[in-house]
């Protein structure tokens, strides 16, 4: 089979047409580099000339939403690249109803949306989406512990919260639309048993995530549904074309998530177990593993999270090449 454009190989993968390799991405956070938006542009073009893969999940810091919020936060050298949270902006609950709806073009978010504007007008040839943490999952980084509580006792306070921070982040999407984004990639972290009930998050997630992804309006919206026991089938429906989870960790498997999802799967590799603790041998087994029970269609390699920060390079240059040994899927 001749080879194919990026592009063109990750809309065949998620249509489950033939492809000459199975697409492949791996992504990472860049601590300290993440808080300004030239050095994180660096950074990430950097990795994605490094390793060409098939598409560059753009990857801030968690922060980069509700920094300007006054939430302050701090990298204490975290294997995983993420941040440690100070004292939370949400203490009590009429403190949901003092979120003011950010402008994307000032403070932290200004930062962020700069950086995915001047990606766009790099010399890249692989789609990108941005990193977008859904309304929950920004709230959490606000509140802490106090979320789920406040959440169950004073509902219509977290919803005037939840309404502000949502309407924000339709601000930032459309900020960075005008870079030539696939789509987005949506973060979302209460989408699990171990957190909310379906009635719940039907409630208070379903619906901002969904305004989110219409108004990315992509050919290539991913949802990151992160932790265990994810309500998988609920996001089923979503306008993405592909869902990623810590398949290795939790259920559903690979196979038994394309069976239930239309479009593509993301992930066959573990991100602590192979891509830091394991070695080359063991990414490329992973591979082989994930092509076979899936049959290479409608499959995206990579891991079920981020790849942490400590992975040797030399695991990630399995990951990529690995796939070149797989033709004509």
């Amino acid at each position: 089979m001749i080879k194919m454009t990026k592009r063109a190989r990750l809309e065949a993968c998620i249509a489950g047409e033939a492809v000459d390799r199975p697409p492949v991405a791996l992504w990472r956070h860049w601590p300290g580099d993440d808080q300004r938006s030239d050095d994180l542009l660096r950074a990430t073009l950097n990795f994605q000339k490094q390793y060409d893969f098939d598409f560059i999940k753009f990857t801030p810091s968690s922060n980069y939403c509700i920094a300007d919020y006054g939430q302050k936060s701090t990298w204490l050298s975290n294997d995983e690249g993420t941040r440690v949270w100070g004292e939370r902006v949400i203490q009590k609950p009429d403190d949901w109803l003092n979120l003011k709806v950010l402008d994307p073009q000032q403070g932290l978010m200004g930062e962020i949306t700069r950086a995915v504007l001047a990606l766009g007008q790099s010399d890249i040839d692989a789609p990108f989406i941005p990193t977008i943490f859904n309304p929950l999952a920004q709230a959490k980084n606000l509140a802490g512990e106090k979320l789920l509580p406040h959440l169950r006792q004073y509902p219509d306070a977290v919803k005037v919260g939840l309404a502000a921070i949502t309407e924000s982040t339709l601000r930032f999407i459309e900020a960075v639309k005008p870079s030539g984004m696939a789509g987005i990639f949506l973060a979302v972290q209460h989408a699990t048993y171990t957190r909310l009930t379906e009635a719940e998050y039907k409630t208070f997630g379903l619906d901002d995530d969904l305004r989110l992804l219409e108004r990315a309006a992509g050919w290539f919206n991913m949802a990151h549904l992160h932790g265990s026991d994810v309500m998988f089938d609920l996001t089923t429906d979503y306008p993405t074309q592909v869902i990623n989870w810590h398949d290795q960790e939790t259920s559903p498997t690979l196979s038994e998530g394309q069976a239930r999802f239309s479009g593509a799967v993301c992930g066959g590799i573990r991100q602590w177990e192979t891509m830091v603790r394991g070695t080359p041998d063991m990414v490329r087994a992973e591979v082989e593993q994930a092509v076979q029970s899936t049959g290479g269609r409608r499959l995206i390699l990579g891991t079920g999270c981020v790849t942490p920060i400590t992975a040797p390079t030399s695991n990630i240059r399995a990951a990529r090449q690995a796939v070149e040994d797989i033709r004509g899927i």
